[in-house]
């Protein structure tokens, strides 16, 4: 039988905790996921699956899956024009989201990307379970992370415009093509885990 290549085996993974979440969902639907690792080059660490069901000029669902303690980076939706930037509403699956709003550290689970410190100021913690959601209201910065066995949720949002959000970490490239994991590279960082 073939190896499969990375890509391949990120959406057999995907398609793993889709699953397991009950969430219905089409090959098709899979066929267009876009890994999204920010110009940053470590998916695994900081960024996230995205598998965009449907998106018009004023409203999005997204089914977005992490890998454990994967993390996406902080960041805010922008007023355009007349439009004060887009709201946002998360709601778990599966799993466990960590979401971190404007505030004070009030928790001993946060957990940042090392080195990561300084682009991380978001420290007020709210986790999510099963069936939990958390509306994110347009402007203020944001980030969130899946726990430690991963997460499925959706992301329903007015507006679509992921190529204007704002990112505390001036490295970040929301738009840039990912720099995928090697398979060896994905084995090995979901090896422990129960993905």
């Amino acid at each position: 039988m073939a190896e499969p290549d990375a890509q391949s085996l990120l959406q057999s993974k995907v398609a793993d905790l889709v699953a397991r979440s009950g969430f219905p969902m089409q090959s098709q639907e899979l066929e267009r996921m876009e890994a999204a690792d920010f110009g940053m080059g470590n998916l695994l660490v900081e960024g996230v699956q995205i598998i965009t069901l449907f998106a018009t000029d004023r409203i999005s669902m997204k089914l977005l899956v992490q890998f454990p303690m994967q993390t996406e980076p902080e960041h805010w939706h922008p007023p355009s024009g007349e439009d004060p930037g887009k709201e946002e509403v998360l709601r778990v699956l599966w799993g466990h989201l960590y979401v971190y709003t404007p505030g004070d550290c009030d928790s001993d689970s946060i957990r940042i990307p090392q080195g990561k410190e300084s682009v991380y100021r978001c420290r007020r913690e709210t986790i999510l379970a099963r069936g939990e959601q958390i509306i994110l209201p347009a402007g203020p910065p944001h980030w969130f992370r899946a726990g430690d066995q991963g997460a499925v949720f959706l992301s329903i949002a007015t507006c679509v415009r992921d190529a204007e959000d704002g990112f505390t970490d001036p490295a970040v490239r929301r738009m840039a093509p990912p720099t995928l994991p090697t398979v060896e590279e994905i084995r090995f960082a979901l090896h422990n885990s129960a993905v």
